[in-house]
């Protein structure tokens, strides 16, 4: 259940302000007039719902913190919020690039980075991580840079934990999530890496186009991209904050040494 205790206009005047956006560019976008907008943000006036939809689409707001809007002013949540297993057919679409992703790793995140769902190839990563860094709710962050966990198996540890920790910052920026604070603050709590030492994939091919990570593994030394996927047009709060992150590989030994491992 979504619930708030703050005023509907505390909330509409904090995610203007969070998008850097004025009154006045928000009023002209969403339609209405700059004093409404006034009006709803100090309380002397309350939005209708189409109203707070309009802003809504405007601010970008998530869907879970749009169901905390309308609660706030007065209305019931819009937006349901199902378990992954009862998404059908987007269920189905987030089985269907797991599987036909393979060989490459690729999981399936909510918003908190807690796993979802992967598939056989995302065992080369998480075939080893064990202790308090993989308690359930599984997090992917932390099992990755947990001093305990595949952090010691990550070549280029300082790197990857600075693109890291920019990432989820720009995270908690954009959507406010709850729980993300928390996680960030524990990430940067975790042992600062020295420096990276010298380049272990001599052509320099993945740097110059990302930030690689690279990993050691049972089967050999990986280099490995990856990209982002989300649901465009969400309506349901689970599929809004399903991320699905696909690893390739960078270099063509990695892509021998990853249909190796799942073969």
């Amino acid at each position: 259940m979504t619930t708030t205790t703050e005023p509907v206009g505390v909330l509409v005047r904090r995610w203007r302000e969070r998008r850097r956006r004025s009154q006045l560019d928000v009023s002209l976008a969403a339609e209405l007039s700059t004093r409404h907008l006034s009006c709803i943000e100090t309380g002397r006036a309350n939005p209708s719902r189409d109203m707070i939809r309009r802003l809504c689409d405007e601010l970008d707001v998530p869907l879970r913190e749009r169901n905390a809007l309308y609660v706030a002013a007065g209305f019931a949540p819009v937006h349901a919020e199902r378990a992954l297993a009862d998404l059908g057919a987007a269920r189905s679409a987030v089985e269907a690039v797991l599987t036909g992703h393979e060989p490459n790793p690729a999981l399936a995140v909510n918003v908190r980075w807690e796993l979802l769902a992967a598939n056989r190839a995302m065992g080369v990563f998480l075939g080893d991580a064990a202790g308090e860094p993989t308690r359930p709710p599984f997090n992917v962050l932390k099992a990755t840079l947990h001093p305990d966990g595949l952090s010691r198996r990550i070549r280029n540890l300082a790197q990857w934990r600075a693109h890291v920790l920019r990432r989820v910052r720009r995270q908690l920026e954009r959507t406010s999530a709850a729980g993300l604070a928390e996680l960030l603050a524990e990430l940067e709590s975790y042992p600062v890496p020295e420096e990276d030492g010298g380049d272990p994939y001599p052509d320099g091919a993945a740097d110059d186009l990302v930030v690689p990570l690279r990993l050691s593994s049972e089967y050999g030394e990986l280099a490995l991209l990856y990209t982002t996927t989300v649901f465009g047009s969400p309506r349901d709060v689970t599929l809004d904050e399903i991320a699905i992150e696909t690893f390739f590989p960078a270099d063509p030994r990695t892509a021998a040494t990853l249909r190796a491992a799942v073969a």
